[in-house]
């Protein structure tokens, strides 16, 4: 096969998908739980600890996953971005294989705030029936201005960074008729045969499934100091 021909290509393994999915259902349901408040707010705690335990797993996957979840594969130099923006692709880059520079600010970006958003929910208070689990840790002059970061300006810039994500992915289906939905469900795209495809094995799901469990455990760990 030549490198023009194109073969279906494994970017995006199964556990870099699940992560995906989970994560924006627990997004969602989060800001949901969150503007429902009262009994509401118990769900709204654990869905913040599932979040907790796929951010600490998408960073080690970031380092051991597939080829094009790693963050060595779409962490680009800034001359590398300036070359993308004015369309000057080099041969054997594969810049839009994966997470083109552009996506790789906001899945990094993303992340972060996802990040800052778990933090200082561990520390919030709403000041009527709900407190983060490690609330002692902190004074109260600096639980109230985490909590404000949580429930304003976090939620807020998280809100406003998954819109534009999906703007993207409109934008690039409708006008660049390029699917980037298919590709994080069944895990493949049709590319030129010089591509390198992700590993996908039975082994590595193994091996996410016990980095998700020490992860979960990491978590439990880091609530329970709060008791």
């Amino acid at each position: 096969m030549s490198s023009n021909d194109l073969a279906r290509v494994r970017v995006w393994d199964l556990p870099t998908r699940l992560f995906h999915w989970v994560l924006a259902a627990c997004v969602i349901f989060s800001v949901v739980s969150a503007q429902i408040g009262g009994n509401a707010m118990p769900w709204h705690f654990r869905s913040g600890y599932v979040v907790f335990t796929l951010l600490a797993f998408r960073l080690l996957w970031g380092l051991i996953g597939g080829h094009w979840s790693r963050f060595a594969s779409f962490v680009y130099a800034p001359s590398t971005i300036m070359r993308y923006l004015r369309g000057q692709h080099r041969a054997g880059e594969h810049l839009d294989v994966g997470h083109n520079p552009l996506g790789a600010f906001s899945v990094f970006g993303l992340l972060t705030l996802l990040a800052l958003q778990v933090a200082t929910g561990l520390f919030a208070d709403d000041e009527i029936a709900n407190t983060g689990p490690l609330i002692k840790f902190v004074s109260g002059s600096t639980s109230l201005a985490l909590t404000k970061w949580h429930k304003l300006f976090g939620q807020w810039l998280i809100i406003a960074l998954v819109v534009l994500h999906v703007g993207a992915i409109v934008y690039y289906r409708t006008r660049k008729k390029v699917d980037l939905i298919g590709p994080m469900i069944h895990g493949d795209k049709a590319l030129a045969g010089d591509v390198p495809a992700a590993l996908d094995s039975a082994r590595t799901r193994l091996l996410a499934l016990v980095l998700v469990a020490l992860c979960a455990g990491l978590v439990t760990w880091v609530i329970a100091l709060g008791s």
